[in-house]
């Protein structure tokens, strides 16, 4: 009886950790920083996010080319997309490692990679030895998805990287 209750317990143990994927990585601190940002409704404001320290800030409308008129960014508290990726690293690093610069700026600091993981950047625009040119970033999930701040009148949200035109590839830093 007593072999039997132990074989029983041996085959309840192997069946219930057969089960449990093994070697499954938790997602890296960048990554859960953006879902934690995204459940915030951070609202989209043009020029958001580059005050002296990261975070939502007021925008400004130097620049706004954006579809809703007059441009609301100068009254609006949010970010916009380097904000988001500026506020999102320096959370995660501890300091402002991006700096208050824009997606030109920002892709300077990064090196570019091949194969992306989480967490690494995505940049949008033309990138080559001589010129930066971007006009969008967001955050890499995995499996062709991306945290951003896409436009006025949306919020942080999570966007498939092949719907944005003008891909320019993946950077770490």
């Amino acid at each position: 009886m007593k072999r039997r209750l132990a074989l029983a317990a041996v085959l309840l143990l192997l069946t219930a950790t057969a089960s449990v994927p093994l070697g499954l990585p938790a997602p890296p601190l960048i990554v859960r920083l953006a879902y934690e940002i995204e459940q915030r409704g951070v609202v989209y404001s043009w020029g958001g996010g580059h005050a002296a320290a990261p975070g939502p800030s007021k925008g400004t409308c130097r620049g706004y080319k954006g579809r809703i008129k007059p441009c609301p960014a100068a009254r609006t508290r949010g970010l916009d997309c380097s904000g988001f990726a500026r506020w999102v690293y320096a959370l995660a690093h501890g300091e402002d490692v991006l700096g208050p610069g824009n997606t030109d700026d920002h892709v300077r600091k990064m090196r570019r990679v091949s194969k992306a993981r989480p967490g690494d950047l995505v940049f949008f625009g033309k990138i080559t030895k001589r010129t930066v040119k971007t006009h969008h970033v967001g955050i890499y999930l995995g499996g062709g998805k991306m945290m951003n701040a896409p436009e006025t009148g949306a919020v942080v949200r999570i966007d498939e990287i092949a719907r944005k035109k003008g891909f320019a590839g993946y950077y770490r830093f």
